[in-house]
This record gives C-alpha cells, structure tokens and sequence, in this order.
C-alpha cells in the first residue's frame, strides 16, 4: 500500500505568497550567520530543506534577492523571509520554518555559522553547534 508524500505547506505573514513542499523536510537547522539574521530581522532564521523540484509557490511570486551569490527570497508586501538558495542552480532549497502553516511538525538537529553568534543568545538547547557549516 503506497501512501501519499507528506505535503508541507506555508507562506507570509499577509498572506500574498503561498508554498508547498512535498516529502520530509531535512538539514533542519539555526543559522546564524550574519546574511540570515539581517535578512529575517532576527537574531538567527531556522531552515528547512526541500529538493527543489519538491517545492512550488502556490500563489503570489515572491522578490528574489541576489546576494553574494545566493538568493533569498521575500514577500514584497509584508516583507516575510520565505527561502535561500546557495546558488541559482542548486537542487536544494531552504525555507523558514517559522512560515510553515505548522512549524511544530519540524524540529532543529544543530545551529550553524555560530562564530556569528550574537554575544547575548545563549544556547542551552544541548544540540550540536558549529562554527561555519557541517561540514567545516
């Protein structure tokens, strides 16, 4: 019995743009880079991956921003963090998990770019951090 692939969906917070991803989220993380913290107006964003053919706006097109080579991508009208791409080919796409319709369905497995920390968030969540990406 086959049964049908998760389908994950959000969008701003005036409700402009919509999305869906399809399948399990995955890399699930807070970023603390400086790039995602201006960006959200936050002190750091949590992302959530899609491959990204399993990931569609549904209504509204949202603004890219072009940044150092990566794309990020808001609603023009209330101005809500929605996505980052690495690179405009990539096959992965992030999206802020706080825009889910249910954020609660996604839990973060470590924080990244750490040595961007802002000095006054003190983490006690006990999961992994590093300094950059995973894999640095």
């Amino acid at each position: 019995m086959e049964t049908e692939p998760k389908t994950i969906r959000g969008g701003c917070l005036c409700g402009a743009i919509r999305y869906e991803g399809i399948g399990e989220p995955y890399n699930v993380t807070h970023c603390h880079c400086e790039d995602c913290r201006k960006s959200a107006g936050a002190a750091f964003a949590t992302w959530a991956s899609f491959r990204r053919d399993n990931f569609q706006f549904t209504k509204g097109e949202p603004r890219e921003i072009v940044w150092a080579g990566r794309v990020r991508s808001f609603c023009a009208t209330c101005g809500s963090a929605l996505t980052f791409v690495s690179q405009p080919d990539a096959d992965e796409i992030d999206v802020t998990a706080a825009t889910f319709d249910q954020p609660k369905i996604v839990a973060p497995a470590d924080h990244i770019w750490t040595e961007d920390r802002i000095s006054w968030i003190k983490l006690a969540d006990n999961l992994p951090q590093y300094a950059r990406g995973r894999t640095e």
